[in-house]
């Protein structure tokens, strides 16, 4: 019964992530969804300023809930199985505050008039969505959004070995690059969406610091080495990536 219910919770988990992505997407790209980055009556400027940053705040908890010393903490509350979970949890729901909070910012910082231009940042846009949800299989998406732990009755492995397939042989993180490509590419550029993008760029690149410090600690040499073959966020081209990488989920 203990283990129905976990991968029952699991599951449950499993789905409230996925609407609260898919609704990101919409809410991003401002498309007709109930509520975007740009709709709504805009308020008083210095309460939409506070308001919007006391929001973004409450990314760092994808940093903090990933750090293996707070891991080990909160395993002694949930079990292993239920963990990974308990992460995309709080992270689902961080994000879904984000979503219901936002207050828009409708001064325009530039705009895109001309129609290739137009396209061009559309398919950059899509490009960032779709190299998201990829770069997750690539590691192993049911284990990184807690499915396999909670239905197999066993925690997340140690040291996870990434293959560096496809994008992980150009940069070293290409979720994060899906994520900005989806952030900052846009025909209309308003003051809202500006600072709804600086944010996650500077929660992303303190993130990164962090995670390849532990991905240093855990690995040693064989990271370091990867690091200085392949691009933090863009590619180096003309170097070869080593083989086997180890990658542990963040």
């Amino acid at each position: 019964m203990r283990h129905v219910i976990t991968a029952t919770y699991g599951l449950v988990v499993y789905l409230f992530f996925l609407a609260a992505f898919l609704y990101s997407v919409d809410f991003v790209g401002d498309l007709p969804v109930p509520k975007t980055l740009d709709s709504g009556t805009p308020g008083p400027l210095v309460a939409t300023l506070v308001i919007d940053l006391l929001l973004t705040v409450f990314a760092v908890q994808h940093s903090v809930m990933a750090r293996p010393a707070f891991k080990r903490w909160w395993t002694r509350i949930v079990s292993q199985a239920a963990e990974r979970s308990a992460y995309v949890l709080f992270a689902s729901l961080a994000l879904v505050l984000i979503l219901v909070g936002w207050q828009p910012l409708p001064q325009v910082v530039w705009q895109v008039v001309n129609p290739i231009g137009v396209l061009g940042l559309q398919a950059i846009f899509w490009l960032g969505w779709g190299v998201l949800p990829i770069s997750t299989f690539l590691l192993d998406h049911f284990e990184r959004f807690g499915l396999k732990q909670t239905f197999m009755r066993a925690g997340p492995s140690k040291s996870p070995v990434l293959r560096t397939p496809l994008f992980y042989r150009w940069v070293r993180h290409p979720i994060y690059v899906g994520f900005l490509l989806a952030f900052w590419a846009t025909p209309t550029m308003t003051a809202g969406h500006l600072l709804f993008a600086i944010g996650p760029t500077g929660y992303i690149l303190i993130g990164i610091a962090l995670e390849e410090r532990d991905l240093v600690d855990q690995s040693g040499d064989a990271y370091r080495r990867y690091r200085e073959r392949v691009g933090m966020l863009f590619p180096r081209w003309g170097r070869r990536t080593p083989a086997e990488p180890t990658h542990p989920l963040p």
